[in-house]
């Protein structure tokens, strides 16, 4: 079963263009880990970067976790970030239209 994430980065002002490159330059490797279904950024009205996920399943998700390109964001990161990301992983609720009531 598919699982949804999402993840929200709130950068220091200062930092803000600097941890948008990051993540852009992270991107297309996540794309290529396996079981990754959906990656995909979104900038919140408040400058906030929220990374809207889907893995083919809680082990997929599990090994993105560990996986080189999100340590390596990791460190990227460091002291750039207002706080930890915040991050929520989701179960799907389908409902209505099946191509439109879930991810």
């Amino acid at each position: 079963m598919s699982v949804v994430v999402v993840a929200t980065i709130s950068p220091k002002p200062e930092h803000a263009d600097e941890v948008r490159r990051a993540v852009l330059d992270t991107v297309p490797r996540v794309h290529e880990e396996p079981g990754c279904e959906r990656y995909s950024l979104h900038q919140g009205r408040d400058g906030a970067l929220v990374m809207v996920e889907k893995w083919e399943s809680p082990e997929a998700l599990a090994t993105h976790g560990k996986a080189e390109a999100l340590t390596a964001l990791s460190g990227r990161l460091e002291g750039k970030l207002t706080g930890a990301p915040a991050v929520t992983v989701l179960d799907a609720v389908p409902a209505g239209d099946p191509a439109k009531g879930s991810l």
